[in-house]
């Protein structure tokens, strides 16, 4: 069984806690592009977590947890990573930690470029994470990056990596103003937290070969969710690598490998970190109290999330680009102290009301149209049963469900492992 957790909106829907949860019948989980930009949240035994590059199934015991091609590999930024959860105790080991050779890695000077980038666009700016994410996947695309499994042949690597270093550094001096990168620099680095990780490298492809012959399942846990996706996401608003489902097999390192299940993962009102059009926000008192209710605050940057009703016409979308089969309905408990529940059905763009999500540049004038349904008015964070859920609860699960054109399978009602309802 191969499958994909994918994010159905804007990212921050809760992948972490599903691929946490469910990991435990799948032998891998693979994260399979983005980079230390975005955090996935698990709570379990272990304590509370937010992970950045490893996969959520390093929590697995038996599971091995493997980072693809398609990642943006920062070794500062893993190794600290690596340390965080062995402090608490979970096993990290090249046996359940595997990156591919194939990976490129994210070199000193992105993060930098990123942070003057965005000092450069002022209010223009994205409102990246300053992980030098974007800085990293043009270089990829430039061919001016180095492979993980470069590092092995210590000589090759720095020849290689000094003409990139040349090249970079006449962007840093002659555009930024910056101060350039020294070899001695690239040399502490690689000292310091590559030699560290070669361990954990490797080549995927016979990994997988043996994977395909006994049989394994594989979890391929995606970064973001739809809306951030760089062909399909609301432009310029987007990260910069593929966040959809289709993309799974390549950014993990077996292009072959044909995908079973599509969960997508969606909250059951909407949630947004960075710059870029949010159809359904909401301001002041009434955003302030969704917030603190449901602790939206980013697990990376800890910025206030951007919040608002649910959106019927961004999840549907998102349903179709990911080819969702299933969905994972996250944090219906929060929306416990409502006496009404607003959503989102559709836009009304140039003066006509649509169901379609609008092409980026007509976003920003996209106004919502609401209807409101009842709420429940007690809490539900102890239910495990459909059935027991209050009917309001249930109308409003199975009202989603319709509207969206996807069986809601998961229904998460807190953010423990066992705070689960599966219908």
């Amino acid at each position: 069984m191969n499958t994909a957790i994918v994010g159905i909106n804007w990212g921050d829907e809760g992948k972490g806690r599903m691929v946490d949860l469910i990991s435990s019948d799948y032998d891998v989980v693979v994260r399979y592009q983005g980079g230390g930009n975005a955090g996935h949240t698990v709570i379990n035994e272990f304590g509370k977590f937010a992970l950045h590059l490893l996969p959520s199934g390093i929590f697995r015991k038996g599971v091995v947890s493997v980072i693809g091609n398609g990642v943006a590999v920062d070794p500062e930024s893993l190794l600290g990573e690596i340390r965080y959860v062995r402090d608490k105790g979970v096993e990290v080991t090249p046996d359940n930690l595997k990156i591919s050779s194939r990976a490129s890695l994210l070199l000193p000077w992105h993060k930098e470029l990123d942070c003057l980038e965005e000092q450069r666009l002022a209010d223009k700016k994205y409102g990246s994470t300053k992980q030098g994410i974007a800085p990293f996947y043009s270089d990829k695309y430039q061919k001016k990056t180095v492979l993980a499994g470069e590092l092995f042949d210590e000589k090759a690597f720095f020849e290689h990596l000094d003409g990139i270093m040349e090249w970079k550094n006449l962007t840093l001096e002659k555009v930024y103003g910056a101060e350039p990168t020294t070899r001695e620099k690239l040399k502490e680095w690689y000292e310091r937290c590559c030699i560290p990780l070669m361990p954990f490298i490797g080549d995927l492809d016979s990994f997988y070969d043996r994977c395909e012959k006994q049989d394994k399942n594989i979890m391929f846990e995606a970064q973001l969710g739809s809306l951030r996706d760089i062909d399909y996401g609301i432009h310029p608003y987007t990260t910069s690598s593929s966040t959809i489902a289709a993309y799974a097999p390549i950014g993990a390192g077996a292009p072959h490998l044909k995908l079973d299940e599509i969960i997508g993962v969606v909250k059951a009102y909407s949630t947004c970190v960075g710059e870029g059009p949010f159809t359904t926000e909401w301001f002041g008192e009434e955003a302030d109290k969704l917030r603190e209710a449901g602790g939206e605050y980013g697990a990376k940057t800890g910025r206030p999330r951007r919040v608002g009703s649910f959106d019927v016409v961004a999840t549907r979308y998102g349903v179709k680009v990911q080819g969702a089969t299933a969905i994972a309905l996250t944090k219906l408990d929060v929306l416990s102290y409502m006496d009404q529940i607003p959503v989102c059905t559709k836009y009304i763009v140039n003066g006509s009301k649509t169901d379609h999500f609008p092409f980026p540049s007509l976003l920003a004038k996209a106004e919502p149209v609401t209807e409101y349904l009842p709420g429940w008015g007690t809490d539900i964070s102890g239910v495990r049963r459909f059935e027991d859920l209050p009917k309001a609860a249930q109308d409003y699960v199975l009202y989603i469900e319709e509207k969206i054109g996807c069986y809601i399978k998961y229904v998460s009602v807190g953010p423990e492992r066992d705070s689960i309802i599966i219908r």
